[in-house]
């Protein structure tokens, strides 16, 4: 099960923004950020794909989901316009946002160039 974010929990793991002006990452491994809604269709197709990569990545990286309904000042903050939309955050650098239900492929590709995290060898 991935890690449902509060405004609370977001400011501990990813970003205090009551602290740092500029962007701060907070973690120690890469993580990306699932903005969802439980009546979002596309999200539900996602949500098993990003399941999956948690797995398939253990602790090279961390997924968070971030319900949009619940958690609205966190979705402003992103400017969230389309759900799902999904932020990368490595651990040095800038977060990318990227929107839409992706095809598997497509976030490990994103997870490799933007996070910088290969995919590990299958046991």
């Amino acid at each position: 099960m991935l890690e449902h974010l509060t405004l609370e929990t977001f400011k501990a793991k990813v970003f205090n923004f009551d602290v740092n002006k500029d962007w701060k990452y907070e973690g120690s491994v890469p993580c990306m950020i699932d903005f969802y809604a439980d009546w979002c269709g596309p999200c539900k197709i996602v949500a098993p794909v990003l399941e999956e990569l948690q797995k398939e990545y253990g602790d090279k990286i961390v997924i968070y989901k971030v319900n949009t309904e619940d958690e609205q000042q966190l979705a402003g903050m992103f400017g969230i316009q389309s759900i799902p939309s999904l932020l990368f955050v490595p651990v040095d650098g800038q977060p990318q946002m990227a929107l839409g239900a992706l095809p598997k492929p497509t976030f490990e590709k994103a997870i490799a160039d933007v996070l910088k995290v290969e995919k590990p060898l299958a046991n």
